[in-house]
Order: C-alpha cells, then sequence, then structure tokens
C-alpha cells in the first residue's frame, strides 16, 4: 500500500438513481455509489474515506512508526501485535499454506532489485539470490500474537491491505443503511445492501491500461470482485515481458501468468485473494478457478 496523499473533505454528487463521492487513497481513485439518501450517503462516503486512511495508515510500509515499520526494523526481536493484525497474519499464513508456499508476504524485500517501471532494467541473477535469503515465511516465527522474523526480513501487507480495506468500508456502509452501496477502491469493489435496488454494473477494464474500454461489463447486486495483473507493473527486455508478480521460491516473476485474472466471491477479500493466487498459479490459473467454483474472467 502506497502513502496516503492528503485531501480535502469528500462530497456526494447525484448521478441517475444514485449518490456518488469520490476520494484518493492506497494510490488509488477510490468511489462510494449508495442509494441512500444524501445525508446518509455522505455519511457513508466520510466513513469509507476515514476507515481507508486509517487502514493505510497502519500498514503501508512506507510509513514510519507504524505496525509493520515496527515489525520490519525489529532486527530479529519478537513483536507482539494487536488482535487486527495478528489476524492478518493468520490470513497471510493460510494463504501461503493453500498456495504452497506461493503466496508470502515476506517477499516484499525482492522489490529492493525489481522495479518494475516499464523499463528493460532486469537484475542480475546474483542480484535476486542475494536477496531471496531474506524471503520465506516459513523463516518467521509466529507465535500469534507474538511475530518474530529473522534480521533483515520484512512482510508487505500490499497484497492483502486494499481488499481489507474495501470489506471493512462496506461493512461500515452497510452499518448505516440497508439501501444498495457500492465501494469500490481502485478496481477492488464490494456490494452490499437491499438486493430489490438492482445490479450493479461494473466493467473489466481492457488490457491497454487507460485506455476506458471494457474486457467485459457485468452485474453485481452482492458480494466482492478483484483484479490482479501486470497491466501498469512490468518489465519489458528483448521482447520478453515481466510481470511483477513474483514467485518468492526463486525471486522471479511467475511464469506463463495470465495478464489479468478478475474473480466474483462473497466478499472483496475472497475475491482478491482467489485472483493473486490464480495469477500465481502461472499457466494452471484457470484451472485453479474452475476448482473454486466462482465466477472469474482471464485475459492473456
Amino acid at each position: 500500500m502506497a502513502a496516503a496523499a492528503r485531501q480535502t473533505s469528500p462530497s456526494v454528487t447525484r448521478r441517475q438513481d444514485h449518490w456518488c463521492g469520490d476520494f484518493v487513497a492506497m494510490a488509488s481513485p477510490c468511489q462510494i455509489l449508495s442509494k441512500s439518501d444524501r445525508a446518509t450517503a455522505r455519511k457513508q462516503l466520510e466513513q469509507a474515506a476515514a476507515e481507508a486512511g486509517r487502514v493505510e495508515a497502519k500498514y503501508s510500509r512506507y510509513r514510519r512508526g507504524n505496525i509493520v515499520d515496527r515489525i520490519n526494523s525489529a532486527n530479529g526481536s519478537p513483536v507482539l501485535l494487536d488482535e487486527e493484525t495478528a489476524n492478518l497474519i493468520d490470513f497471510a499464513a493460510t494463504l501461503h499454506r493453500l498456495s504452497d508456499g506461493r503466496f508470502d508476504i515476506t517477499s516484499g524485500v525482492l522489490r529492493e532489485v525489481w522495479i518494475f517501471d516499464g523499463s528493460d532494467r532486469v537484475p542480475e541473477e546474483g542480484q535476486v539470490r542475494a536477496v531471496l535469503e531474506r524471503v520465506g515465511w516459513p523463516k518467521a516465527v509466529w507465535e500469534s500474537p507474538v511475530l518474530t522474523l529473522a534480521p533483515g526480513m520484512q512482510i508487505d501487507f500490499g497484497g492483502i491491505g486494499k481488499e481489507y480495506a474495501v470489506d471493512r468500508a462496506a461493512a461500515l456502509a452497510a452499518s448505516l443503511s440497508d439501501a444498495p452501496c457500492l465501494v469500490n477502491f481502485g478496481g477492488d469493489i464490494a456490494a452490499v445492501g437491499a438486493v430489490s435496488g438492482g445490479p450493479w454494473r461494473v466493467g473489466i477494464e481492457a488490457l491497454g491500461a487507460g485506455s476506458g474500454e471494457a474486457f467485459k461489463r457485468i452485474r453485481l447486486q452482492q458480494g466482492g470482485l478483484a483484479t490482479s495483473g501486470d497491466a501498469r507493473r512490468f518489465l519489458l527486455k528483448n521482447g520478453v515481458r515481466y510481470s511483477h508478480l513474483l514467485n518468492p521460491q526463486t525471486g522471479w516473476p511467475v511464469v506463463d501468468a495470465p495478464r489479468s485474472v478478475t474473480v466474483a466471491a462473497h466478499t472483496c477479500t475472497q475475491a482478491g485473494m482467489l485472483s493473486t493466487l490464480a495469477m500465481l498459479m502461472g499457466a494452471d490459473a484457470e484451472e485453479f478457478l474452475e476448482r473454486q467454483g466462482v465466477r472469474s474472467w482471464c485475459i492473456r
């Protein structure tokens, strides 16, 4: 999760049959669509923006003094975690197990040698091997609520933090009104509220980010939607495209992964988990998603 931007108080505007409010958080455009009354929609927007800011401040790897910074700078000492953070660690550990080690919250240190800026600066084998020595969830000691990392190791909640924030914001919106409401943080989405209000129409962005074209338009009435892909973060060298999605066991980009995977599930967190795991499965992404029994869309 990227550092938060300073912003003004958000407001809502009327669009057809719903109210719409926008703000920026987690380096993403964020939006609340609500079919409630204006005052409630404004309150939903304010609470969503506040919750996004809270989650970002607490879990961004760019912030100094937060829990992630304390863990990453502990230099081998144990760190006592609060209940919310312990639950996220448990979730990450479950994803590590379900993915046979492909999902690993300690792999963020690989960004020291991999900078996905669209250039051709692919790191040397030796550089990757040196950093890879500090990667591996099994090297951590997790005895909830105490986490101990070896010196030089780090954790990064970037793979699950935004989806978690979406579900938190959606829960807050639902607590204020049972009218339909959609929370959208940079394409990670949750829809809550009465099903009688009719579905929201959501577009899945086509390859060639920023074109404004949709690969697919779907109807979402309840639940979450999340997309994982490499449309914006990649390297290109000698005609070979290197995805930003790294295999923590090799330190190199996942081979034969789809360009984009979108999943619809009960929650945004679940959808994000499945879309990320599918990308990490590489050539087996579609087979993995078929086994999960969820609606999904892959672009290759």
